[in-house]
């Protein structure tokens, strides 16, 4: 947990397209190696690596940093727990092929519903 003298308002993320891992960490008050060890643990944390594996992060990565240590430091979740709320939150998107599937289904049963209005 935090200690409550450590317990300060996150300074404001820049308006940046790109974050190294010291800037992320100064973001977001976590450790280089805990981030690492997030990425390990959360599907969803996926920064771009460039040239000699270098990590850099987007604004949307350093949100979600920001809501992993609210639920893990805050809120008091485990690991696992942070995990599944944060699945049940955000969603993963459908795929395009299985967003097509569904569209069709729908429009063949709009199209079996019409028909049986007329009956």
């Amino acid at each position: 947990m935090l200690d409550p003298g450590e317990n300060h308002e996150l300074p404001v993320i820049p308006g940046k397209r790109y974050f190294t891992i010291g800037e992320v960490s100064e973001l977001c008050a976590v450790k280089p190696h805990v981030l690492r060890y997030w990425e390990q643990e959360f599907p969803q944390l996926k920064p771009v690596k460039r040239r000699g594996n270098r990590r850099y992060y987007q604004r949307h990565d350093v949100i979600l940093i920001r809501q992993i240590r609210n639920l893990l430091y805050v809120e008091g979740f485990t690991i696992s727990g942070a995990r599944n709320k944060l699945e049940l939150d955000n969603p993963p998107p459908l795929d395009i092929n299985r967003q097509q599937a569904i569209k069709t289904l729908i429009s063949e049963l709009e199209g079996v519903l019409d028909v049986l209005k007329k009956l």
